[in-house]
């Protein structure tokens, strides 16, 4: 096995380590270096941060950390504080055609609460779109580990039924994510593709890191080539590169597509697509449960690892 896997196996088994986490999150020198990659805990730091991006012609989507939520009052305290982060962004001008728009996980909108998760889920999600629909921008349904893809799918659905703009997000090292493509490449399907960073087993994603890219140009070719509108979530710059050519190929104009890459993860290349002319979208995490959040990104792609290192090094 290449050894990348087998430390983005030992990245996301540390992620469920309770002695790890609190190690992690009660250090001063990691806090400090968490700044650069979550955007505060707070709503007014996460716009501040977005104003920022919005100054290099980068553009934002949103997440509020938080997931699996099993309590009722707090799947509703996260959906109270998109609205009031959507209003925010509204209030500086940051909000208006998709300059800024969010992404919300279902589990954090009460999914994973037992019996009526689902209901709950969509309920929050719809007020959470319907404020989206009143400040003139969008909402992304991020995708979680491969057992709530078909309920996040259904959701998007129903979602769509009355916000035909709310995005879904697929992930390429899941066997079923080309078929997924297929289903999800048509007009107005905002789709973001991203590799996936949960520990799955073999029996449904790719365990080679090989492997996981392979599927996402074979997911790439097909939304390029569908009537969607392709979200290309990838700091590889092989891939970038690959999705450039494939708009090229297939006559797309800027404006047509996408890239997405994570805050704080090469920012002078972010910078450079978006000086370029292409749509740059920067995936700008806050709120107080950045742990998880920021393991899983760690072990999505071992650059990060390194930034992240190197980055307390520095400090230390």
């Amino acid at each position: 096995m290449d050894p990348r896997d087998l430390l983005r196996g030992a990245m996301l088994q540390i992620s469920d380590s309770d002695l790890v986490r609190k190690a992690v999150t009660t250090a001063p020198v990691s806090r400090s270096v968490v700044s650069r990659y979550v955007a505060g805990e707070s709503v007014p730091e996460a716009v501040d941060v977005v104003a920022q991006l919005r100054t290099t012609n980068r553009l934002a989507t949103v997440d509020y950390l938080g997931e699996d939520v099993t309590d009722r009052t707090q799947a509703e305290h996260t959906r109270d504080t998109y609205v009031a982060l959507l209003d925010a962004l509204a209030a500086a001008d940051l909000a208006a055609y998709g300059a800024a728009e969010v992404s919300v996980k279902l589990s954090a909108v009460g999914q994973a609460i037992p019996g009526d998760g689902d209901a709950i889920a969509l309920e929050n999600a719809r007020a959470i779109c319907e404020a989206a629909a009143r400040v003139g921008t969008t909402v992304t349904l991020d995708m979680e580990d491969h057992t709530t893809t078909d309920r996040t799918l259904e959701a998007l659905g129903t979602l769509r039924e009355d916000f035909p703009w709310v995005g879904a997000v697929l992930q390429s090292y899941l066997r079923r994510t080309e078929s997924d493509c297929h289903d999800l490449a048509t007009a107005g399907s905002r789709v973001r593709l991203c590799k996936g960073a949960y520990k799955e087993p073999e029996s449904v994603a790719f365990q080679d890191g090989d492997d996981v890219d392979l599927s996402y140009v074979r997911c790439l070719k097909v939304l390029m080539a569908g009537e969607g509108y392709p979200m290309v979530a990838s700091h590889d710059p092989r891939l970038v590169d690959i999705a450039g050519a494939l708009a090229s190929h297939h006559g797309r104009a800027p404006d047509t597509y996408e890239f997405q890459m994570l805050a704080g993860v090469r920012p002078a290349e972010q910078t450079r697509i978006a000086d370029r002319g292409n749509q740059m979208r920067v995936y700008v995490p806050f709120g107080e449960d950045w742990y998880g959040y920021l393991v899983r990104r760690m072990a999505e792609r071992p650059a990060n690892l390194q930034f992240f290192l190197r980055s307390l090094a520095t400090r230390g």
